[in-house]
């Protein structure tokens, strides 16, 4: 059932690389602020405000009670900058948090690669990772398009590691 990243990417039962990035709002965020106290599922995708990317934040908003009923917090991840992700956020009233990886570092330390395919060009993956209050990766689920199921597949596994 879990697709993992390509070879040098983050997979089950690694540590989640610890990141710094501003929100939606401008603030500053960190993976180890989480740590101890929240389940993350921090999920990558292309661009704020496309068909797909909607679909899939809208998703992660209609079933955000659910994440936080498992003690999980929501973290959406693109290289659009903060502004963006602002009106993106407001526009379909998303709860959760967005940051922006301005230049992909973040991306490329989770080793998310661009889908090539021949209709789109170049595309920053979809991927997602649910991340244990302990820092340790529990799931890598990777489909560029199929976005509503990365939410299933993100429910699925915190609700089995819910103790």
């Amino acid at each position: 059932m879990s697709t993992q990243a390509a070879d040098g990417g983050i997979k089950v039962g690694d540590i989640a690389p610890d990141f710094s990035l501003p929100t939606q709002d401008g603030k500053q965020v960190s993976l180890k602020d989480f740590q101890g106290k929240e389940a993350v599922v921090l999920y990558f995708y292309p661009k704020d405000d496309t068909p797909g990317c909607t679909a899939e934040a809208c998703t992660f908003r209609d079933s955000y009670e659910a994440f936080k009923d498992v003690g999980a917090e929501v973290i959406g991840i693109s290289s659009d900058d903060t502004a963006s992700h602002q009106q993106f956020a407001s526009k379909y009233k998303l709860p959760f948090i967005l940051v922006s990886d301005n230049g992909a570092a973040v991306r490329k330390r989770y080793g998310v690669k661009d889908e090539n395919t021949e209709k789109f060009g170049v595309l920053p993956g979809r991927v997602t990772f649910v991340i244990g209050k302990d820092g340790i990766v529990l799931h890598v689920f990777s489909s560029l398009f199929s976005p509503e199921k990365h939410i299933t597949e993100a429910i699925t596994i915190l609700k089995a590691n819910d103790k």
